[in-house]
């Protein structure tokens, strides 16, 4: 099994106007993941104390870390990462398109080995901008990321979309994988993290992926440390047997304790 999170961690401000890699860091450690996408880091800006919040987060959790900055002021890094301390090599890292005037973006591409299977995962957050998205999720499925023929499945690609379920963009990229929560399962909705309402980030998995669960994180923890909860996937590597995918829901209880102290938690 395989377990996915992908979190935006507002560049790990949290709802109490405190910044806190380490509290990051212990959201994510709770539920013990194999790979970790993260949005919205910074990276030597002096809002954030000049540190490498990718780094520190994934030195935490005892994992390696893929950097892409989606923006740059001057020597100030601001983008997302991918987590893991599975073998991985990067792929790919690069801008996705973008209008003047509006937030840059960009998508990452890293291939994770887990026993005998290469999982090529890909990790974005995309604009808030109905036009920008549409174009950026074109670019992520033409031949820089997912139409690339080196993206052979198994494929998980997670993030931040700032898409709802059955908008235009998460219809076209579940066209070519599928959302690792089915329409008519229970949604897990994970912003804003006080009180969640919208479904806005996802895990879309290729048909060859049995999806086992998808939960997201709660607590107090999980709901001071940024303002968007994790996303979490557990998923199965083995061949398709049959058509679509399963998702059984269930919830994960949120723990402070860091990762060395906490058990796997496994779906009934």
């Amino acid at each position: 099994m395989l377990r996915v999170l992908t979190y935006n961690v507002r560049r790990c401000l949290g709802a109490d106007g405190r910044l806190s890699s380490e509290r990051i860091a212990a959201v994510i450690a709770a539920c013990r993941p194999d790979v970790v996408a993260l949005q919205e880091l910074d990276v030597g800006r002096a809002r954030s104390g000049g540190i490498d919040q990718a780094q520190a987060i994934a030195g935490h959790l005892g994992m390696r870390s893929y950097f892409h900055p989606a923006m740059r002021v001057m020597e100030e890094l601001y983008g997302d990462a991918i987590l893991t301390a599975l073998p991985s090599r990067l792929v790919r890292a690069a801008a996705l398109p973008g209008r003047e005037g509006l937030e840059p973006r960009g998508a990452l591409w890293a291939s994770v080995t887990s026993g005998d299977a290469e999982i090529q995962v890909v990790t974005t957050h995309l604009g808030l901008d109905r036009r920008e998205r549409e174009a950026q999720v074109e670019a992520l499925l033409g031949p820089g990321f997912l139409g690339d023929p080196a993206c052979r499945d198994p494929v998980v690609l997670l993030g931040d979309f700032n898409a709802l379920p059955g908008s235009g963009v998460h219809r076209r990229l579940a066209a070519r994988l599928p959302d690792a929560q089915p329409a008519r399962a229970w949604l897990r909705p994970t912003f804003p993290a006080r009180l969640p309402l919208l479904r806005i980030d996802h895990v879309f998995v290729s048909r060859g992926v049995a999806v086992r669960g998808v939960r997201t994180l709660g607590g107090r923890l999980a709901r001071a440390a940024s303002d968007h909860l994790p996303l979490v996937a557990d998923l199965d590597l083995a061949p398709i047997v049959a058509p679509g995918i399963s998702a059984p829901e269930t919830s994960l209880p949120q723990s402070s304790l860091p990762q060395s102290s906490l058990p796997r938690e496994e779906p009934a």
